[in-house]
C-alpha cells in the first residue's frame, strides 16, 4: 500500500449534457436557488416523489461506487451516475447547483465535502466519498458513503466504519415530539469515544422540492437546533467525522473543503422522511 500524498486540484472535462427532456431543477442557470418558503412537513404524494428520487439517487452512488478503483479517475464516476441518473429520467441535482460544474462530489481523502470531480487518479489506499443527488418529479433524492479504494490501512477503515455506525445511530435517536438536537448529540457523543473530530459548518439539510429547503441539522450538539421533530418532515443527516481537526480551509474552487491539518476525513448521508414512530429512509437502492 503505497503512502498516500495530499491531494491537489486536477483538470475539469467539459460540462455534461442534459437533454432537454429532462426536467431541470429551478435553479439551474441562476447564481443561487430562490429561498424556500413552504413548510417542512410534506404531503403523502411529495415523500412518495422523494422515495422515487431517493432511490435513483442511491443507485446512481451505487453504480458509480462499482467502478472505484485504483487508476480510475474521479471524472470517470461522475460520467457514471450522470449518465445513470439521465437514464432513469432524473437531474443530477449538483450540475449547476450555485455554479457547481459536476454531477456528483467526489472528496478524496483530506476533502470533508464538495470535492469537484476532475482528472484525479485515485489510488491504492485512498478513501473517497461518493455524494449523489437525483432530481425528479419535481423533488430531490440525496446520499453519499465512502468507500475503499484497493488495500487501506486499518485507521482510515475503522473511520469510515465508526463514521456509518454514527448515522445509524443517529437515525435510529428520530422520534416525533425530540428536539433536532437529539441527532447531534447522538453522533458528537458517539464520535468523542474514539477522539474524532466532528465538523461542525457543513450540516444536514431540510430536503423536498428545494434541495436545501433553510431546515439545519447539526451534527453536534446544538442548543441552537431546538425545532421539534413532526411527523412528515423531511432532511438529511449526513456526519462528517475526522482524524484531528473539525477545523477546515477551502480550494480556491470555492467548494473543495479540506481538513485544517489535511488528516482524513469520512462522511455518509441519507434522506429521511419522519413517521409517526421514527424515520425511514428515502435512499435506499
Amino acid at each position: 500500500m503505497s503512502v498516500p500524498s495530499l491531494l491537489v486540484p486536477g483538470e475539469l472535462s467539459p460540462i455534461r449534457s442534459v437533454p432537454g427532456s429532462i426536467r431541470r431543477p429551478e435553479y439551474v442557470g441562476k447564481p443561487a436557488p430562490t429561498p424556500y418558503t413552504g413548510p417542512e412537513v410534506q404531503t403523502p404524494e411529495t415523500i412518495e416523489a422523494m422515495r422515487i428520487a431517493g432511490r435513483i439517487a442511491a443507485q446512481a452512488m451505487e453504480a458509480a461506487a462499482k467502478h472505484i478503483a485504483p487508476g480510475v479517475t474521479t471524472d470517470e464516476l461522475d460520467r457514471i451516475a450522470h449518465e445513470f441518473m439521465l437514464d432513469h429520467g432524473a437531474y443530477p441535482s449538483t450540475l449547476g447547483y450555485r455554479g457547481f460544474p459536476k454531477s456528483l462530489c467526489t472528496s478524496v481523502n483530506e476533502v470533508i465535502c464538495h470535492g469537484i470531480p476532475d482528472s484525479t487518479v485515485l489510488n491504492d489506499g485512498d478513501i473517497i466519498n461518493l455524494d449523489v443527488t437525483a432530481y425528479i418529479g419535481g423533488v430531490h433524492g440525496d446520499n453519499n458513503a465512502t468507500y475503499f479504494v484497493g488495500d487501506v490501512d486499518e485507521e482510515s477503515k475503522l473511520l469510515v466504519e465508526r463514521t456509518r455506525e454514527s448515522l445509524n445511530r443517529a437515525i435510529k435517536a428520530v422520534k416525533p415530539g425530540r428536539q433536532i438536537n437529539i441527532i447531534g448529540r447522538v453522533i458528537e457523543s458517539y464520535a468523542k469515544r474514539f477522539g474524532y473530530g466532528v465538523v461542525r459548518d457543513f450540516t444536514g439539510h431540510g430536503i423536498n422540492s428545494s434541495f436545501h429547503s433553510g431546515l439545519i441539522i447539526p451534527h453536534y450538539d446544538s442548543p441552537h437546533a431546538t425545532t421539534v421533530i413532526q411527523p412528515g418532515m423531511t432532511f438529511t443527516i449526513e456526519p462528517m467525522l475526522t482524524l484531528g481537526t473539525h477545523e477546515y480551509d477551502m480550494w480556491d474552487d470555492g467548494w473543495t473543503v479540506v481538513t485544517k491539518d489535511r488528516k482524513r476525513t469520512a462522511q455518509f448521508e441519507h434522506t429521511l422522511v419522519v413517521t409517526d414512530t421514527g424515520a425511514e429512509i428515502l435512499t435506499l437502492p
